[in-house]
């Protein structure tokens, strides 16, 4: 059963919505099943987290915490001069993004915003098959930039020990403790602070369904931030008959090497092109069948190949689906991509696949999901800033504005004493 190829214009509701349905991930059975561990954690403490440990990961824990500098590590000099080389160019990209304060005079008074980190990071690290130690980069690298001063690395215990990778990245990175505890546990030790866990006030990083629902309610009952609700791993791709269908079929396969449930969406207008990389995919498969089942079932149960009259209305759906990663590969991509108002980030011309932003390119791969880039951006050092506005009112700003906020505050029913704070100011009283 080959990926569907669908001829649709922007009437064929009944061919494409099914894509537009964000296709976020039910948490609904997670979030009940760890509203128990939440709460443990948060009234038991330390000994819950010993405990769960044991339940789940079947290691029982003499300690919680790890200092990385206390810990010898053996990382290979390839490795090393992989992360250290992604490392360069996020931190490069990244300071890009620094913010400076500003003041403005406005109706004589001086008006401006300065900026201020979070206190505190958990970075999740998720262990075993899906370790992405390349996510701590992303995650911990920009909360450096924008001055976060307590950051913890949260990962499940390994019988054979944490990752050498990651101890090495904590070392690097400066990181204050590596705990040693996974799952929903972990981030409920992170959100409440236990005797060895120091609260920290956002968390990042990928997971499973109960890491994602315990970050999503916690997130929601305000105990801490969170980067932007999570769903599977998806790509649109816009292409046009100058592009090459078997490097197309491999980006496409990217995306489903992370699961069953992740998409891969290509946008044409090229029925021959459309035709090929469903062929490339085939020839894919019968190539390279690691993780085959995985990536039959993303591809042809998820995934889609859609052709379009024009690349305009190629450009219309890809905003409408608004992509965690979009690809562009056209004979005018700067064209195409000025017309693109949503997604979390997007990839330029042939030499460009999203496996590059994921790794070493410099950009972060920790992306809005499930149609999220509508109203998220991707992780930056923005996402570590408060915005902490002030104003300073002259005397005379404030006699020049008292009519106007008299007849406001009247009108809102708080005249007594909204009003009467200006009023005074205006009649010198001390």
């Amino acid at each position: 059963m080959p990926i569907p190829i669908l001829s649709c214009d922007r009437n064929s509701k009944e061919v494409y919505s099914r894509f537009l349905s964000g296709a976020r991930e039910d948490l609904s059975t997670a979030t009940s099943r760890i509203l128990p561990i939440l709460e443990d954690v948060r009234t038991k403490g330390d000994s819950a987290l010993f405990s769960y440990t044991e339940k789940f990961d079947g290691i029982k824990l003499s300690k919680l915490t790890i200092n990385p500098k206390e810990v010898q590590t053996n990382v290979d000099s390839k490795t090393k001069e992989a992360f250290l080389r992604a490392k360069t160019n996020i931190e490069a990209f990244h300071l890009a993004q620094k913010r400076e304060p500003w003041s403005k005079v406005i109706d004589g008074n001086r008006l401006g915003v300065k900026y201020t980190p979070i206190p505190s990071l958990a970075v999740y690290a998720p262990g075993g098959k899906a370790l992405y130690p390349s996510s701590v980069l992303m995650g911990i690298i920009p909360a450096k930039i924008a001055g976060v001063k307590s950051i913890q690395l949260i990962t499940p215990p390994q019988k054979e020990g944490i990752p050498e990778i990651l101890v090495w990245l904590a070392q690097i990175l400066e990181i204050d403790r590596i705990v040693t505890v996974g799952g929903a546990q972990g981030i409920a030790a992170a959100a409440y602070g236990t005797e060895s866990v120091p609260k920290s006030e956002f968390i990042v990083g990928p997971g499973n369904s109960y890491v994602a629902a315990a970050k999503s309610y916690l997130s929601g009952q305000g105990l801490i931030g969170i980067d932007s609700p999570a769903g599977p791993s998806e790509v649109c791709i816009i292409a046009d008959g100058t592009s090459n269908p078997k490097w197309i079929a491999c980006d496409m396969l990217s995306q489903a090497e992370h699961g069953e449930d992740s998409s891969a969406i290509l946008l044409t207008t090229d029925v021959s092109l459309a035709e090929k990389v469903r062929d490339e995919l085939e020839i894919a498969f019968r190539e390279r069948p690691k993780r085959l089942e995985m990536k039959q079932k993303a591809i042809y149960e998820n995934s889609s190949i859609l052709v379009f009259p024009s690349i305009e209305d190629c450009i219309w759906f890809s905003n409408e689906l608004a992509p965690e990663h979009l690809e562009i590969q056209t004979k005018d991509n700067d064209s195409v991509f000025s017309q693109i108002e949503h997604a979390g980030s997007v990839f330029l011309g042939p030499y460009s696949p999203v496996a590059m932003g994921d790794y070493i390119s410099g950009t972060n791969h920790i992306l809005p999901t499930a149609r999220g880039s509508r109203i998220y951006s991707s992780l930056g050092v923005d996402t570590f800033l408060k915005r902490v506005t002030y104003q300073e009112v002259t005397r005379e700003s404030l006699e020049t504005l008292y009519p106007f906020v008299k007849l406001m505050s009247e009108l809102e029913g708080l005249d007594e004493e909204h009003g009467t704070s200006v009023k005074v100011r205006t009649e010198g009283h001390t």
